[in-house]
C-alpha cells in the first residue's frame, strides 16, 4: 500500500503553482522547480556534480544535482546572500552575504560551512583573481572594491581599492587571472573598469561608460582577453577587451539582455529577458552568429514564456550541459538543464519525385541544413521502404556536397508507395537529424478495406470486422488476421476464405486490449497484393472504492464520504492487471468554485489488479476543505501501451472535526 500525504497547505501550494511531479529523461533537456522566492548567482561544481543556486530573499543557498533535483538548501546566517564564487578545485564555495556584511566560506564536499569573513558594507558580488578573493560592496553612493589574502593565515581583509562605484559593482576575472573586472548593474549608462591585481591592490588599466544600459550580467572570458557584458541595452551582448576596454566584437542577441556565461572553451550562452524570443543563444569561439537557440515554454498564467533570471546561466565545466534558472508569471522559479548545448540542430529534407514507374530509375534530391555547415562528403544513410521491405532497405550511401545539397538514383523493384528516409548520425558538432519523402510507384492494386478502424471500445466488447475486396482477376481469398498490443500476444490468423458476392469477409473478435486488424490479399496475376488494417483502442474497466469514512451523502451535487480528522481516506483501485501497470491518481481541492488540480501521481497495480493508496498528513488542516481523487489507466503513461486511455468516476469526500 502506498502512501500519498494530502493537506490544505499542499493544495494552495498548488494554487500558486509551486509544487511539480515529473521524471528527468536520461540526456535530454529538463527543468525541475526551485524552492526559491528570488535568484542572485548561479555556479556549478563538476567534481561533485553539483549546482549552487542563491536566493537573497529568502537568505538560502540551493544546491541540486546535474539534474535539477534539490541535494540540499543552506540556509544558516545568509540573509540577503547573493554573489556565488567557487575556488579552483571546486573544493570550497565562497558566498557574499549583503544583510550580514560578510563572505560565507563553504565546504562543496559536505555542503556546509567553514569560515566567514567579515568584510565591507552589503556585499554583492566575489571574484578569485590574483590570489585573493575579491569582492565589490557598498550601499548607495558608497560602493566600493575589497579583498581576502586567501594566502595568509589571518585572511586578511583590505577594503577600499576604489571607491568611485555608486553602488556595489559585479566582479568577474578568468580563471588564475590578475586581472579584474568590475560593472555597475543597473546603471545608465553603464561604467565598466578593469584592474590589475597581480601586487595584491586594485590598479586600474580602464574603465568606459559605453556598456550600455541596465546591466544584467558580465563574464571574463577564459583567456582573460575580453569581457562580454549583457545590459538590458544594446539587444546584443557586447564585448570588450579587457586591457583597454575597448569594443572587441558583440553576440547579437535580441530585446533585454541579461545573462551570459562562458565555457571553459569559449562557448558563449547569451540570455535575454524576453517573453517572446529565443531566449538563450549559444555562440561557438569567434563566431557572431547562434549555433542554437532556447526559447522557454510557459509554464505560467501570461501569454508570454517563463523569463530567463538576471546572472541565470552557468555551463558545466566539460560543457555537456547549460543550467538556466528561470521564473514564470506566478513566481514559481525552475532549473532547466540543457544537454549537448553545443550542437547545432541539423535538420534534412528529402525531395522525392511525385510518381515514377516501378523498375525505372528515380533521382532523389535533398538538403542537409545546419548552423555549421557539414563538410563536403560527408555520408548520409539512405533508406527504402516499400512493400517488399515493409521495414525499411539500405541503399548506398548519399554525399552531402559544399552546399548542403546532396542526391542519388534508385530503381524501385516493388509498386505503391515507396519512402526514402536519408538520416545523419550526428556527430561532435551536430545533432542527428533526418528527412524523408515518398514515391508513388505505379502498380494494379485491388481496393481491400477493413472497417471500425480508430474505433474505441469498452472492455470485453464482442466487436464483428468486415474486410471488403474490390475487382480482381482470379484470386478471391482473404485473410484476416488480429494482433492485440502488447509483446506476449502474437499476431493470429484469426479467419481465411472467400469473400462473399458482394466482396466481403467478417469475423468477430471479443476485445481486451488495443487491437490492429489487417485484411491481407495476396494478389494474382494482373493485381498486387495489398492490405488494409485497422487500428481499434480497447478501454480498461476501472472501478474506485474509498473506505474509512464515518458517512456518505449527497451534496454539493455529489456522493461526499465523511472523515475524521484523524482518520486517513483509503482509496482501492481495480482494473485488469498487465506487467508494470500502474494507475495514475489524481486530486484535486476545491477552492472559490473552481477545482484546482495537486501534481498526480503513478501507483502500480499487485498482480491482481489492485492498487490501494492511504491519502496520509495532518488532516486537521484539511477540514472544512472538499477533495475529489480519480483512477485512471493512461495509454503510454501507465507503464505500458496496450490498452487506451480511460478514466475512472471521480470520489468526493472531505473532513470534519
Amino acid at each position: 500500500m502506498r502512501k500519498r500525504s494530502l493537506t490544505a497547505a499542499t493544495a494552495l501550494a498548488v494554487l500558486c503553482g509551486s509544487m511539480a511531479l515529473g521524471a528527468t529523461p536520461a540526456a535530454a533537456d529538463s527543468s525541475r522547480v526551485l524552492p526559491v522566492r528570488q535568484t542572485g548567482d548561479i555556479v556549478v561544481d563538476a567534481v561533485h556534480q553539483q549546482v549552487f543556486i542563491s536566493d537573497p530573499l529568502n537568505g538560502k543557498i540551493v544546491v541540486t544535482d546535474y539534474t535539477g533535483k534539490v541535494l540540499k538548501q543552506l540556509t544558516t546566517n545568509l540573509s540577503g546572500v547573493h554573489g556565488l564564487e567557487l575556488s579552483a578545485d571546486s573544493g570550497t564555495l565562497y558566498a557574499a552575504v549583503q544583510d550580514l556584511d560578510a563572505i560565507a566560506v563553504i565546504d562543496t564536499a559536505s555542503d556546509t560551512e567553514t569560515g566567514r569573513y567579515t568584510v565591507g558594507d552589503k556585499p554583492l558580488s566575489v571574484a578569485l583573481a590574483g590570489g585573493r578573493l575579491w569582492f565589490g560592496y557598498g550601499g548607495a553612493a558608497a560602493g566600493d572594491i575589497g579583498s581576502v589574502d586567501l594566502t595568509s593565515e589571518t585572511h586578511d581583509v583590505t577594503l577600499g581599492q576604489d571607491n568611485s562605484w555608486y553602488a556595489a559593482p559585479l566582479l568577474d576575472a578568468a580563471p588564475g587571472s590578475t586581472t579584474l573586472v568590475a560593472g555597475a548593474p543597473g546603471q545608465s549608462p553603464v561604467e565598466l573598469a578593469s584592474y590589475d591585481v597581480s601586487s595584491g591592490a586594485a590598479t586600474k588599466l580602464a574603465s568606459t561608460r559605453e556598456a550600455g544600459d541596465n546591466l544584467g550580467d558580465l563574464q571574463v572570458t577564459p583567456d582573460g582577453k575580453d569581457v562580454v557584458v549583457a545590459s538590458g541595452a544594446p539587444y546584443y551582448q557586447q564585448v570588450f577587451r579587457t586591457s583597454d576596454l575597448n569594443e572587441d566584437g558583440k553576440y547579437v542577441t535580441d530585446a533585454y539582455p541579461n545573462s551570459v556565461a562562458i565555457a571553459p572553451d569559449g562557448t558563449v550562452a547569451a540570455g535575454i529577458d524576453g517573453s517572446y524570443d529565443p531566449d538563450v543563444y549559444i555562440f561557438r569561439p569567434g563566431s557572431g552568429e547562434a549555433v542554437r537557440t532556447y526559447d522557454f515554454p510557459n509554464t505560467g498564467t501570461s501569454s508570454g514564456s517563463d523569463l530567463l533570471a538576471d546572472s541565470g546561466l552557468a555551463w558545466a565545466p566539460d560543457g555537456s550541459r547549460l543550467f538556466a534558472v528561470t521564473s514564470n508569471s506566478a513566481g514559481t522559479y525552475s532549473l532547466r538543464v540543457l544537454t549537448a548545448p553545443t550542437k547545432a540542430l541539423t535538420t534534412v529534407t528529402v525531395d522525392a519525385p511525385a510518381t515514377a514507374a516501378r523498375a525505372k530509375k528515380l533521382t532523389v534530391k535533398g538538403k542537409v541544413t545546419t548552423k555549421a555547415p557539414l563538410r563536403a562528403g560527408t555520408r548520409l544513410t539512405v533508406t527504402r521502404t516499400d512493400l517488399e521491405s515493409p521495414r525499411g532497405r539500405t541503399l548506398p550511401a548519399a554525399a552531402v556536397r559544399a552546399d548542403g545539397t546532396f542526391s542519388f538514383t534508385d530503381t524501385p523493384p516493388a509498386g505503391g508507395k515507396v519512402r526514402y528516409t536519408v538520416a545523419f548520425a550526428g556527430d561532435a558538432e551536430h545533432t542527428a537529424g533526418s528527412g524523408t519523402d515518398s514515391v508513388a510507384v505505379s502498380r494494379a492494386r485491388p481496393r481491400l478495406t477493413i472497417d471500425n478502424n480508430r474505433k474505441v471500445y469498452s472492455y470485453g466488447k464482442d466487436v464483428r470486422f468486415t474486410a471488403h475486396l474490390g475487382a480482381t482477376y482470379k484470386n478471391r481469398t482473404v485473410e484476416i488476421w488480429a494482433d492485440p498490443f502488447g509483446g506476449d500476444k502474437p499476431n493470429k490468423r484469426v479467419r481465411t476464405g472467400k469473400v462473399n458476392s458482394h466482396g466481403d469477409l467478417s469475423v468477430t473478435l471479443d476485445l481486451r486490449r488495443d487491437t490492429k486488424v489487417t485484411a491481407k490479399f495476396a494478389g494474382d496475376s494482373r493485381y498486387t497484393s495489398a492490405t488494409a488494417t485497422a487500428t481499434v483502442g480497447t478501454q480498461v474497466s476501472v472501478s474506485t472504492s474509498i473506505s474509512g469514512h464515518y458517512k456518505a451523502r449527497s451534496t454539493w451535487g455529489h456522493t461526499y464520504y465523511f472523515f475524521h480528522k484523524t482518520r486517513n481516506p483509503l482509496v482501492t483501485t481495480k482494473m485488469p492487471y498487465y506487467w508494470n501497470r500502474a494507475q495514475k491518481f489524481e486530486f484535486e481541492v476545491y477552492y472559490q468554485g473552481r477545482w484546482y488540480p495537486g501534481d498526480p501521481a503513478y501507483f502500480k497495480l499487485s498482480t491482481g489488479g489492485v492498487s490501494k493508496v492511504n491519502i496520509t498528513g495532518n488532516h486537521g488542516e484539511d477540514v472544512g476543505w472538499r477533495f475529489r481523487v480519480r483512477s485512471s489507466y493512461i495509454d503510454g503513461a501507465s507503464g505500458d501501451s496496450v490498452n487506451s486511455t480511460t478514466h475512472g468516476a471521480w470520489k468526493y469526500f472531505t473532513f470534519t472535526k
